[in-house]
């Protein structure tokens, strides 16, 4: 199954999947409002603002996995990102990306080894999967990568659409 054709849902509620980015380069992340790595929105929301006109997108996922830092409500979680870090990037409804209710996309997501080789679990908030406009998952970045790092946006730049 194509990453493309995983049913999701918007943080709003509403059913879609990630056809409409078909063609893009997309940094899908799970994020949180109440963690020590929170401010990584704001390095997410520079990508998405320097990179959106050329084919790319932040898709923001928040999960209440890990120490329970996304309590929100969809409401609260839309005007927190907006109010405080900007974020015009897309949200979707929070979701679990580990365990026994883990979503469909994070089961396809995790299968992905990151540059050490190790695939599976997410192991924080901020995990950051980068896929290519042909719906390849192409690199995984681990929770302490800063979005802005070089071998981020490095690769980022090498998968933007031509």
């Amino acid at each position: 199954m194509s990453i493309y054709d995983i049913p999701l849902k918007t943080l709003d509620g509403a059913d879609t999947t990630l056809a409409e980015h078909s063609g893009e380069a997309l940094l899908l992340v799970n994020v949180a409002s109440k963690c020590g790595l929170t401010p990584q929105y704001t390095g997410l929301e520079e990508l998405q603002k320097e990179y959106a006109g050329r084919g790319f997108s932040v898709l923001g996922f928040p999960c209440n996995q890990f120490g329970a830092q996304e309590p929100g409500s969809p409401e609260e979680i839309a005007t927190f990102c907006s109010s405080t870090y900007g974020v015009t990037f897309p949200l979707y409804e929070k979701i679990d990306v580990n365990g026994a209710n883990q979503s469909p996309l994070y089961a396809e997501l995790t299968k992905v080894a990151d540059d050490e080789g190790a695939a599976g679990d997410i192991q924080w908030n901020f995990e950051k999967f980068l896929v290519s406009p042909k719906g390849e998952v192409v690199h995984r970045f681990r929770p302490m990568v800063d979005p802005k790092a070089p071998e981020v946006v490095s690769a980022l730049e090498a998968e933007l659409p031509k």
